[in-house]
């Protein structure tokens, strides 16, 4: 090897890598925050109950239609508060994972990194 490092520019590359991995971390900071405070809302049950989380999948609220309350159908309900939520938590991972494959596509150039994030 000769003096002076190595051949074909490295350093250059190396400063060009380390740019576009800054830049990423800041695209991936922005989505994280635009994601923490984005609400994802479901329904079950045609709309008789609606379940409200944020992206931190903390959930917000659960309205019920006082129409579908049932003493003697207790079970219809949980099964329909579950699906709401269920679906809630579903949106919110959809979108989570849609932006982190976008974020992703944005690796190509530093070398193939893509599995590492």
């Amino acid at each position: 090897m000769a003096k002076g490092g190595f051949r074909g520019g490295f350093p250059g590359n190396q400063a060009n890598m380390m740019k576009q991995a800054q830049k990423m971390q800041q695209d991936f900071l922005k989505m994280q925050q635009e994601l923490e405070s984005k609400e994802f809302e479901f329904t079950a049950g045609g709309g008789a109950v609606k379940a409200t989380m944020v992206g931190t999948r903390q959930l917000q609220s659960i309205v019920i239609d006082p129409e579908v309350l049932d003493p003697d159908d207790v079970e219809m309900l949980q099964d329909m508060i579950l699906a709401a939520v269920n679906g809630a938590i579903k949106l919110a991972d959809d979108e989570t994972n849609n932006a982190m494959a976008k974020l992703q596509g944005g690796l190509g150039g530093l070398g193939g990194l893509g599995g590492l994030f």
